[in-house]
């Protein structure tokens, strides 16, 4: 299923859509693509009960674990297998791929912290962009800065930005977030003819950005998600979407995908 363009409706159409996304990825996870010892989570905001991001999380070794956390619905079929890929078999496929020098980002990281949720690691999440999130600079900085923090923290992130770049990210959110913390402005960007982006960023002692420049129409790519520094699981956005896809109401399909 191709992308479709979100700009046709207000925000709220697309919010309605990005919840049942992220639960929709959420659900491929814990079916079986991420290991036992891991499973992901969609995270409230804390104005209500609205999914807001999946995060990733490893159980202490030291608990007891009956497997309650996992979601293991085998409905609808997501077509993927729970094998976690090594990077230095198989790096992640994308168009761009790049790391900051590490003296450059020794003198940016003011510490490393593992983050906790319920008593278990938060190892990474994955965020979908909101319109919210570009309307304004601040609402830009504070982004961008969540991303930052994370990273910092020892958490691995994934950005999906399925929306045009405006005045506060010209070359999307990805070369913004890259300049604005760690100084680079060669980063590679979104384009007239490729606006949209979807960005895996690696947190290690040089933290590594997987970038891959998409526009509407075109079908989605796999992206990773790492739980470690060396290790990831390919997230099937193009199938999640197209199931998040199916419960939109048709008089909004119509305007969207006219």
């Amino acid at each position: 299923m191709p992308i479709h363009d979100w700009s046709r409706v207000e925000a709220g159409i697309f919010h309605d859509f990005h919840q049942s996304w992220i639960i929709e990825i959420r659900n491929a996870l814990n079916a079986g693509l991420l290991p036992d010892e891991f499973y992901a989570l969609a995270e409230q905001v804390a104005q209500g009960p609205i999914p807001d991001i999946v995060t990733l999380e490893r159980r202490p070794q030291n608990r007891v674990r009956d497997g309650s956390n996992q979601v293991r619905s085998t409905e609808p079929s997501y077509g993927t297998a729970p094998t976690p890929v090594a990077v230095v078999d198989a790096p992640p496929v994308v168009q761009y791929t790049h790391t900051i020098d590490q003296e450059r980002y020794a003198g940016k990281a003011t510490r490393v912290a593992i983050h906790h949720v319920s008593d278990d690691e938060v190892v990474g999440f994955i965020e979908i962009v909101s319109p919210g999130n570009k309307h304004s600079e601040v609402a830009m900085q504070r982004f961008c800065e969540k991303i930052a923090e994370a990273i910092r923290q020892g958490v691995h992130v994934m950005v999906i930005d399925l929306h045009a770049p405006t005045l506060r990210d010209p070359r999307g959110v990805h070369a913004r977030f890259w300049r604005d913390h760690f100084g680079d402005d060669t980063a590679p960007g979104v384009t007239a003819e490729y606006p949209l982006g979807l960005s895996a960023y690696r947190s290690d002692l040089s933290p590594t950005a997987y970038f891959e420049p998409t526009a509407v129409g075109n079908t989605l790519i796999d992206m990773p998600a790492f739980l470690t520094p060396d290790v990831y699981v390919n997230v099937p956005l193009e199938v999640t979407y197209e199931h998040a896809w199916k419960g939109i109401p048709k008089r909004w399909k119509e305007v969207i995908a006219p």
